[in-house]
């Protein structure tokens, strides 16, 4: 189930306001149990913009990964800035937002594909939803789980690691230790916003055509389809078409690394950010957060990569 996430008034109560503003999707029984392996769809031939060689993996010299430059950002939300500001992105009790000082990493430009989960249950006969390879080749894969999405980021590393092919650049902090998985919530928000602390990855109000929201056609778009050169550090896809999964477990804010690292089986929730094709552009800002349960798997739910050394 996916909550109702748009309150009706900005007068909603502050109480009903942050239950919109966690946007719990709760999946039990069948919806979380693992189903056979689908029959595959036979891999496209080409692709354009993407290394049918390659797994279907973006064709620039990093693999569609973009850097972040290592600094500190402002995370959270001001309601005297951001009237549509949800609670649970409220900084403490004493101030609305907190500065976090994060190290360099690099994210994907776009959304993991559909081609490129494809290429990844075909190698290795992982159980994945037969609706997660079903769409579009160049659209954001969806219908997949939180274990689905770093089980393909483990075979990805993997693979590059071993892979001739793989650019020096990756190869060589593959090496030092450096690894390809989800984001966290602070890298997420950090890349979304830029330096500038902006509402939405573009700026500080809405933008028609600029994200595959609510307002769009009901369904996702090919990946980075949607034009945005005022977006930070040139990504795309930060607000809208699919939410994107995190590491992080949900916890209340000030965020602390620490969050992250602890044990996955014992925490219910986690993080996901940039809204969907079913949202509000209130629930796209940078600052959105919204829950999921690890095992819920649902047709607006995605994910993108990291490259890290954390």
């Amino acid at each position: 189930m996916h909550a109702a996430f748009e309150p009706t008034s900005r007068e909603t109560s502050r109480p009903a306001r942050s239950l919109v503003a966690f946007a719990l999707l709760v999946a039990g029984g069948v919806a979380c149990e693992a189903p056979a392996p689908p029959a595959a769809p036979p891999l496209p031939a080409v692709l354009d913009g993407y290394r049918a060689d390659a797994w279907f993996l973006p064709d620039d010299p990093l693999l569609g990964f973009v850097e972040i430059p290592a600094g500190p950002f402002v995370m959270g939300s001001d309601p005297a800035v951001d009237p549509q500001a949800y609670d649970n992105e409220r900084w403490s009790p004493s101030e609305p937002q907190g500065t976090v000082d994060l190290p360099a990493f690099y994210i994907g430009r776009t959304e993991v594909t559909v081609a490129q989960f494809l290429a990844y249950a075909t190698a290795t006969g992982a159980s994945v939803a037969d609706d997660a390879l079903g769409g579009e080749p160049d659209h954001p894969v969806a219908n997949v789980s939180w274990p689905d999405a770093l089980a393909y980021a483990r075979w990805l590393e993997t693979t590059l690691h071993g892979w001739s092919g793989t650019p020096d650049f990756i190869r060589e902090h593959l090496a030092d230790g450096w690894q390809i998985t989800l984001p966290t919530e602070a890298q997420w928000e950090k890349a979304a916003r830029g330096d500038d602390g902006r509402i939405f990855p573009w700026g500080n109000e809405p933008r028609n055509g600029a994200a595959n929201d609510s307002r769009g056609n009901g369904a996702t778009v090919a990946a980075g389809a949607l034009p945005c050169p005022d977006c930070a550090h040139g990504l795309r896809d930060m607000a809208g078409n699919v939410w994107e999964l995190t590491r992080s477990p949900y916890q209340p804010y000030p965020y602390t690394e620490t969050d992250d690292a602890s044990d996955p089986a014992a925490d219910a929730l986690y993080i996901m950010r940039g809204g969907a094709f079913t949202d509000p552009p209130a629930n796209t800002r940078t600052a959105t957060r919204g829950g999921t349960d690890p095992g819920a798997r649902r047709p607006f739910i995605g994910f993108r990569l990291v490259l890290t050394a954390d």
